[in-house]
């Protein structure tokens, strides 16, 4: 080995073992390096799901003759039915709205008698405000009634000519039977979050780092005025932003507007808040764009766009999946706007999930006020 291939050896494993401490003594880039793909693969391994299991089907039975029971059997059979007896059409349509159930199946009064004449109908009403998840359930549904009666067939000598039933859907919550209904929503759901905790947390983090925000502690001004200040402009543009999306959403996509306007303006206002508030502690911890970037990336949009039922059913995914998509703020603002958007006015759920983001907003703002009051001290 010559001279100078010994000098280039020694400097690159001079510089290498320097970088290498570097890089351990930073231990953000250190956390994005390893963290962040085991985030990612966790929340696409466990959220990407296109499967359907367990669907809950409410049950209305008008006709309780052995008959009756006997044809929709098979709903009981299936691994991907979770059949929910009710007593009457008007709990069943109550919990579909409240999204308790993914579908209705209904037998009136007359069907035996109107099976042994040829002319028995089953009625099938679907939750349309994801098309496809509706024509899957519509499947399974489908295939349960089916393979029932293809028993009953094959234990008689001879299928009467007019033993099957007769199978009527109804897609309710979208008209249109266009998956264009469903995602408009949940995108959203990902502009105020992109807009509250992304524009947020980079704007903060960039006044950490020239030093602009430790000009104003020396001043008179409090820490709650410095965060409103922060806030106010923010909120502004995000609220425009949200109208904009929602007149996009009526006029461009057709959605319908089934819900309050009011009630819809005040929830986009209260996720909005969380989403600031998100942002303002995120950059109050990091002081670091690149930083705040990324753990905003990983808090914030990841789960809103993965885990929030926006693209994947969250009863499809494992119990703690599901609980921790439970958690997120987007997964309450999303279940209020598509009911908003697609069914009408259900108060009590409203309420539920208003109170819930309140309470975020609540904290979140209390953890960004008291983190500038730190830096104060």
């Amino acid at each position: 080995m010559t001279f100078g291939a010994h000098g280039f050896w020694r400097r690159l494993a001079a510089l290498t073992k320097k970088e290498t401490r570097q890089l351990l003594r930073d231990r953000g880039n250190l956390l994005m390096g390893l963290g962040l793909p085991i985030v990612l693969i966790v929340i696409f391994g466990y959220g990407m799901s296109f499967d359907v299991k367990n669907a809950p089907v409410a049950i209305v039975m008008q006709d309780s003759s052995p008959t009756a029971r006997e044809a929709i059997a098979g709903l009981s059979l299936s691994p991907s039915i979770a059949p929910v007896i009710v007593g009457t059409m008007r709990d069943a349509e109550r919990l579909m709205a409240r999204g308790k159930v993914d579908a209705i199946v209904g037998l009136p009064s007359d069907f035996s008698r109107n099976l042994d004449l040829g002319q028995a109908h089953i009625q099938l009403v679907l939750h349309g405000t994801d098309a496809n998840r509706a024509r899957i359930i519509q499947g399974y549904v489908e295939a349960a009634l089916a393979l029932r009666q293809a028993k009953q067939a094959d234990r008689s000598a001879q299928s009467p000519p007019g033993a099957m039933a007769t199978l009527e859907p109804r897609l309710w919550f979208n008209a249109a039977n266009t998956s264009t209904w469903f995602l408009v929503p949940g995108l959203i759901v990902l502009v105020a979050t992109l807009v509250g905790s992304f524009l947020t947390a980079l704007v903060m983090a960039r006044e950490w780092e020239r030093g602009t925000l430790e000009s104003l502690f020396v001043t008179p001004v409090r820490p709650i005025e410095i965060l409103l200040a922060k806030i106010i402009p923010y909120f502004c543009v995000g609220m425009a932003g949200l109208a904009l999306c929602l007149l996009a959403a009526r006029f461009l996509f057709q959605v319908p507007f089934y819900g309050s306007l009011t009630a819809v303006v005040a929830i986009s206002m209260l996720y909005l808040l969380v989403a600031l508030g998100l942002g303002l502690v995120i950059s109050s911890i990091t002081k670091n764009q690149f930083m705040a970037s990324q753990i905003a990336l990983i808090v914030s949009f990841l789960p809103a766009l993965m885990l929030s039922g926006f693209l994947f059913d969250l009863r499809n995914m494992p119990a703690m999946v599901e609980a921790l998509g439970h958690v997120l703020p987007a997964t309450h603002y999303l279940e209020m706007l598509k009911s908003l958007l697609l069914a009408g006015d259900i108060w009590p759920m409203i309420y539920r999930h208003s109170a819930i983001l309140l309470f975020y907003v609540l904290l979140l703002m209390a953890a960004a006020r008291a983190k500038t009051r730190k830096e104060l001290e």
